[in-house]
């Protein structure tokens, strides 16, 4: 998907965002983009208190740039859930100054259920657990992506139709 602001830095430690309206799952890439783990869930709280938390993030573990999950439909079109994830990436851009990409995050929650029924966490821990999780996995579907298409031979995330 297209890159919000500026070209996507190729190097450096990206976040992984799961978009919610009160909860925003967190993941971060390490430096050489090899693997995704799951940060935090950050609770929504106000638009300033929020922007002062991702501006924060991105000082303390040097991200470079940000994913935000797109939920799109199973039919591949977009939702009310997307325009808002878009407005969210819109703002998050522009409070820290750092381009966004989207991403497809089909399945990323149903997906990080299963992983988490799996285990033998409480309800109230797999609830904890779930957006970061579910942020990890578009995160590592997008490094998945992104190494892809280097291999064929095409810049990351470019629409093979352009």
């Amino acid at each position: 998907m297209k890159t919000m602001s500026n070209e996507f830095p190729t190097d450096g430690r990206i976040a992984g965002i799961d978009f919610g309206t009160v909860r925003i799952g967190v993941a971060i890439t390490d430096p050489d983009r090899i693997l995704a783990s799951p940060f935090e869930n950050y609770d929504r709280r106000n638009l300033s208190l929020d922007a002062q938390y991702f501006v924060d993030l991105v000082a303390s573990e040097r991200i470079v740039g940000f994913i935000v999950g797109l939920p799109i439909h199973t039919d591949g079109k977009e939702s009310q859930k997307s325009t808002e994830a878009r407005e969210f990436g819109q703002w998050l851009g522009e409070r820290c100054n750092l381009p966004i990409e989207f991403f497809d995050e089909r399945y990323t929650s149903a997906f990080a259920n299963q992983i988490l029924a799996s285990g033998s966490m409480t309800n109230k821990k797999k609830k904890k657990r779930l957006d970061m999780l579910a942020a990890q996995i578009m995160l590592t579907a997008y490094l998945e992506s992104s190494k892809q298409a280097r291999l064929d031979g095409l810049e990351p995330n470019q629409d093979i139709s352009d």
